[in-house]
């Protein structure tokens, strides 16, 4: 086995993926900067969830909100619903994990304010709930998938953003969510504070 040609096909690999979702993705994520945007200046916040790697980037997207970015600004109000071990162990234990993000969502979701809702297939039953959720809530929900979009593409609405990866590997999928994720955040700071750079 060439663990160098094998790391290099990564490299490639993730590269031509990038390059292959610009077309796609470039301007429903412009959309979901300008309605994530118009949430937080309409004093709402953003709700973040997904699992494994898909918690992981909602807990990334949070801190960026809530710490900052790339420059100095005021905090921006985002919370990662996967990281409250105690609500998810007694939400996945009394009522079944597949609820642990609704619950949340109905209990911290308000009007006006945006669910952040990434899973890579677009099955995740939880994911699925939450979005069900933020329906009830009236918030408008920004979805990161890959493939096909999965249930969560069928089920989105009109007023919905749908950001779907066109890839099948679950690890370049991951990748795209991350720039995505970095360029919703670069949108955010630009459009509050008119960064250029």
């Amino acid at each position: 086995m060439d663990l160098i040609a094998r790391v290099s096909q990564h490299f490639e690999d993730s590269a031509r993926t990038k390059l292959d979702s610009v077309e796609l993705l470039a301007a429903p994520l412009a959309a979901a900067t300008e309605v994530l945007t118009q949430a937080l200046l309409n004093d709402g916040k953003i709700l973040a969830c997904g699992n494994g790697g898909s918690a992981a980037d909602a807990q990334h997207f949070a801190a960026e909100l809530v710490g900052r970015f790339e420059v100095e600004r005021q905090e921006l109000a985002a919370i990662a619903l996967t990281t409250d071990s105690s609500i998810l162990t007694a939400v996945g234990n009394d009522y079944g994990y597949t609820h642990v993000f609704a619950r949340q969502v109905r209990a911290l979701g308000r009007a006006g304010d945006v669910l952040l809702a990434i899973s890579t297939s677009g099955n995740s039953a939880n994911v699925i709930e939450a979005i069900k959720a933020a329906r009830e809530q009236d918030m408008r929900v920004i979805a990161l998938t890959g493939r096909d979009g999965g249930e969560i593409g069928r089920l989105l609405g009109d007023e919905d953003i749908h950001l779907c990866v066109p890839a099948q590997r679950t690890a370049r999928i991951q990748e795209v969510h991350l720039l995505m994720i970095h360029c919703l955040c670069d949108g955010i700071d630009s459009l509050l504070m008119g960064v250029d750079e």
